[in-house]
């Protein structure tokens, strides 16, 4: 009774996301698995309970990757009784709501998807702790990266095992774009060098220079934490996450975004997800994006359209040497009620079968330390390679890592007030600065 009521009182605060996702289910809704009955596992036990999990992974590169990530799953227990359930539309929004309503109602469900870190709080007091069941049964705090171990920790509990990691400071352009722009994307070092590119695309070309999905605050968050960093340093992103806020570092990356926006974006930004910005930069319509890299598992599914040849990426102008560090994990509620088939899953999303099947089509990069790089894609075995050799790694603001639910709430809304045109630099830099000092 304590857990739900705990849950029960944070419902409001927790819904302060508007976003759709970054997982590629902005656009769809639906179920991305299937039911299947049964009675016992590959080894020969039996399983008592169906297996219940709610993830957003609902269309695009989100939906092929849970659906490999199920297909795998059940090829290793046939006879489990599952059902996967993607809550989609309005994704994670929609998702937590879901999630945060039965768990008040005392009705969990098996385990669901989410971010580790700060974003666990909207959950407190009604996770399960898998560290003896799963994290050391399977030795996972040796072969997962030790951030993800600590993001993975929450008021001395162990309820999540990460699925993947996705990288935020990337920049995607269209090369033939850039080519008749004449732009040499290896030389963009710099926020200023991005607005040259931008405006040499607009003098030299017909396409839109950047393509920038506003349906929703997060993708400004996103956008201007890269440009922050970019212009002011790791030292200045991580004094803003940790409530101390440099503001006039604040303003200037503001003040660089909304050149962006006011000048190179396209002009149905304020109406479009992230997936159909996407497609603009696949079909010529926008020369570059600024995104997670769930974009390239938008891209890979484009046979048309493949790295190194009609797509290329370089990380965001002015952050070399970081990964901006974001983390999808699978997270089991207390009170849980199928606990060996929900042990059994989440041992298993740990495995390196299950981390393979899944990050290649999603566009992110396992988290265990052993994965051989041959078993990924081009461009995810480059990512993988950097998620362990870069020099800093700040945590996502957009995406439940670096602050609080209600801090993140509150950064967005700060966007979504005052900068989806006009562009109120001044009103956004009070809004941003009051929701991290508080």
């Amino acid at each position: 009774m304590g857990a739900a009521a705990g849950i029960a009182g944070c419902t409001g605060g927790g819904g302060a996301e508007t976003e759709g996702t970054e997982s590629g289910s902005g656009d769809s809704s639906g179920s991305s698995g299937d039911d299947t009955e049964t009675g016992g596992s590959s080894s020969g036990s039996t399983w008592d309970s169906q297996l219940e999990v709610l993830h957003g992974w609902a269309g695009g590169d989100g939906e092929a990757a849970v659906t490999a990530l199920i297909e795998a799953f059940e090829e290793e227990y046939p006879e489990m009784d599952t059902n996967f359930q993607a809550v989609g539309a309005s994704a994670n929004v929609n998702l937590n709501a879901t999630i945060l309503r039965r768990l008040a109602n005392n009705n969990p469900m098996s385990s669901f998807a989410n971010w580790p870190g700060k974003n666990l709080e909207r959950y407190s007091g009604a996770l399960m702790d898998l560290e003896a069941d799963v994290w050391d049964a399977e030795g996972f705090k040796d072969t997962m990266q030790s951030r993800a171990v600590e993001l993975c920790k929450f008021n001395d509990k162990m309820p999540a095992v990460p699925i993947g990691s996705h990288r935020m400071n990337n920049l995607f352009y269209n090369t033939a774009v850039f080519e008749e722009a004449g732009i040499d994307a290896s030389s963009l070092d710099s926020v200023d060098a991005l607005l040259d590119a931008l405006e040499a695309i607009d003098q030299n070309t017909d396409v839109t220079p950047m393509a920038q999905a506003m349906v929703a605050p997060w993708t400004n968050l996103q956008l201007w934490a890269q440009i922050l960093t970019s212009q002011s340093g790791v030292e200045a992103y991580t004094n803003f996450i940790e409530g101390n806020p440099d503001r006039a570092a604040v303003v200037e990356a503001l003040e660089a975004l909304k050149t962006i926006n006011e000048n190179y974006i396209t002009a149905d930004a304020s109406s479009i997800s992230f997936t159909t910005a996407g497609q603009k930069v696949i079909s010529g319509n926008a020369a570059t994006i600024h995104q997670g890299n769930w974009v390239y598992g938008m891209f890979r599914a484009d046979d048309s359209f493949n790295y190194k040849e009609q797509w290329d990426w370089i990380p965001f102008p002015g952050t070399e040497g970081i990964y901006f560090y974001h983390v999808d994990s699978i997270v089991a509620p207390s009170n849980n009620p199928s606990r060996e088939e929900t042990i059994a899953w989440q041992k298993f999303v740990g495995t390196k079968k299950a981390q393979i099947a899944f990050n290649n089509p999603k566009g992110s990069v396992p988290l265990r330390t052993d994965i051989d790089p041959s078993e990924l894609t081009d461009f995810l075995a480059m990512t993988y390679e950097d998620l362990t050799d870069s020099e800093a790694y700040p945590p996502t603001i957009a995406h439940g890592l670096a602050v609080t639910p209600k801090t993140m709430g509150a950064c967005k809304t700060a966007f979504g007030d005052n900068f989806m045109g006009p562009f109120k630099v001044e009103a956004t830099a009070d809004a941003l600065v009051e929701a991290v000092s508080e």
